[in-house]
């Protein structure tokens, strides 16, 4: 064989050893893809910013390199989310002819009713209407409200109880609910020096889902409130309330007039959606999705679920979650590269908005470019980059949404004796619980938590990549089976399709999962009910709207949270509903 000869073969060999390379999942390859997605050039990749298209574009060009068919519109499924909010330059408040500046005097609350409002005030202590077995208060009980700016307290008399009976009343947007169902025309939050020494304005929040109450709010500087009582400063009524734990309520008979101007930002999001097809004539018609979300909390700051607020800086979200990405990135390639061996079709998708309330995952299920139906199994991936060298323990969330689930997690090769915690519950704080709410069985890979999440240490320099590794070669022969089994998934609920509430919460729940994110129409929707609980006994359906309890509006998510908090156990109530344009009215025994 002659030199020449020789060259060609090695050449040949090289490359043929380069494509098998190409079809594994390597390290060098995942601290390539976190590296990017994770690097402070994309600034956080919140959605609607450049830096985050960014972050879409580099997932379908790395899918498309792999062999699958980019799916939607080159790749992508875009959707509109409500990415900020900001002050409309129309802001004003005139009190006895003095005009007052927005920002130094005053500042609307996010979720503020636009417009331009004039009335008298009053004052109604904390703004409570509280009727419960231990616990009995009300503000509003001397006083007419109707038509009139109400000046609540911000917190509670108990400031220092942890286990407070007031904490779930507290918040301002139950004190907003109650001043509403008491006509009032708008409300006027003023903070005590026992409540905030410095009587600093909150900022404008991040509205990650947020949706308008029916009327003004606003906080206002204690000194100014000072001048509309009057008689007593605000410091000396909130000391004597909490000394006294007793109401404090009275007419101010004054005037004021309130031009109040809040504007939510809107921004284009996308899913990246991919796709390879099965090879088997029958099975290719069955679908198996592989999922992480690619959005971060960009640079932080107040409202942008920042563990450290009072921060900004480039929330890199390299584990939360450019691991997650880089792991399907890498299965998907892998899979790819051994595609006549796979009979069912493989779907990934790279969701968006995550951070903002599950809306990319919500959208794909409620917009699927497959019929649902068609899906046996979703493998959800967040956090997969910390794993503890030690323990090797990688947490699946799912295992009890199919009977079969924990024998084949089992019976999977595990050569790096990855320690396998199970969690039964379908239902979970990521992507994978849209699939669950809609009768699917699924996984919920996770390294799990740990001091850096949400925040702007949360680097590529501290990704384990051999433990992601690990946890990426394990996924794939769980993947290859799922593709390749004889038989599909059988689903069973595990656990509610809801979160549940805390103990410091909510005393009841009808067992529903609400549909959190935006909706075009006034309301609660319903995304999933669960079976043998008060609202499924009652004939709630998925898709139902919930626009009312006891007679009382639910415009949203917040309404019904606080509209439940007033119920009680074995109380049955009446939830007025529209279905099919419809309105309807069950009766539900808690």
């Amino acid at each position: 064989m002659n030199i020449k000869s020789i060259l060609v073969v090695v050449i040949f060999l090289a490359i043929a050893n380069y494509a098998t390379a190409q079809k594994e999942i390597t390290q060098k390859e995942l601290n390539q893809h976190v590296g990017y997605l994770a690097s402070d050039e994309l600034k956080g990749r919140k959605p609607g910013t450049p830096e985050h298209y960014k972050a879409a574009e580099y997932i379908a060009q790395e899918l498309k390199k792999s062999g699958l068919k980019l799916l939607g519109t080159k790749g992508f499924q875009f959707f509109e989310v409500t990415s900020g909010v900001e002050l409309n330059p129309n802001n004003s408040l005139i009190f006895n002819g003095i005009t007052y500046s927005v920002k130094n005097d005053f500042m609307p609350l996010s979720f503020s009713q636009n417009g331009t409002y004039e009335g008298e005030v009053v004052f109604a202590g904390y703004g409570f209407d509280i009727n419960e077995e231990k616990l009995k208060w009300n503000d509003y009980q001397d006083i007419d409200v109707k038509g009139k700016w109400v000046i609540v307290l911000q917190g509670d008399p108990e400031p220092s109880n942890r286990n407070s009976l007031f904490i779930p009343y507290s918040n301002t947007r139950s004190k907003t609910l109650t001043a509403k169902d008491k006509g009032a025309l708008g409300v006027i939050f003023v903070s005590g020096k026992i409540h905030s020494e410095k009587d600093e304005l909150t900022p404008l929040d991040n509205p990650r889902g947020l949706s308008k109450a029916s009327l003004p709010a606003f906080e206002l500087k204690r000194e100014i409130a000072d001048k509309i009582l009057a008689s007593k400063t605000i410091n000396e009524i909130e000391a004597q309330i909490n000394s006294t734990s007793k109401t404090i309520s009275f007419t101010c008979n004054q005037t004021l007039k309130a031009t109040v101007n809040v504007d939510f930002t809107k921004s284009k999001a996308q899913n990246v959606v991919a796709f390879l097809e099965g090879s088997d004539a029958k099975l290719k018609n069955e679908i198996i999705v592989i999922g992480a979300h690619y959005d971060h909390l960009g640079m932080g700051g107040f409202g942008s679920g920042s563990r450290t607020p009072d921060t900004t800086a480039v929330h890199n979200g390299a584990d939360d979650n450019a691991s997650g990405v880089a792991g399907i990135i890498e299965l998907a390639e892998k899979i790819a590269g051994n595609k006549k061996q796979i009979k069912r079709s493989l779907l990934v998708i790279a969701f968006d908005a995550e951070e903002m309330g599950l809306l990319g995952s919500k959208f794909y299920t409620e917009n699927p470019l497959f019929e649902l139906s068609k899906v046996k199994a979703m493998l959800n991936f967040d956090m997969i980059g910390r794993l503890d060298k030690d323990t090797k323990k990688l947490s699946i969330g799912g295992t009890g949404t199919s009977p079969e689930t924990e024998t084949l997690l089992n019976s999977i090769t595990n050569p790096n004796n990855l320690e396998l915690s199970f969690s039964k519950e379908g239902f979970g704080p990521s992507d994978h619980a849209a699939f669950y709410a809609n009768n699917i069985p699924v996984f919920f890979m996770s390294s799990g938590a740990h001091p850096d999440y949400h925040t702007p240490k949360d680097d590529t320099q501290y990704i384990n990549f051999d433990g992601m590794k690990t946890i990426g070669d394990y996924s794939y022969e769980l993947l290859f089976s799922l593709l390749n089994r004889n038989e599909s998934l059988v689903f069973q609920e595990a656990g509610p399709k809801t979160a549940q509430s805390s103990s410091r919460g909510l005393k009841v729940t009808l067992g529903i999962m609400p549909a959190f994110g935006e909706s075009k129409t006034s309301g609660l929707g319903v995304d999933a009910v669960t079976p043998g609980r008060p609202a499924h006994k009652a004939g709630m359906l998925k898709g139902d709207i919930i626009v009312g309890i006891n007679g009382k509006e639910v415009t949203n998510v917040y309404d019904y949270m606080n509209r439940l908090q007033a119920l009680k156990l074995g109380e049955t109530i009446s939830v007025d509903i529209i279905r099919n344009n419809e309105k309807m009215i069950l009766l539900i025994q808690l």
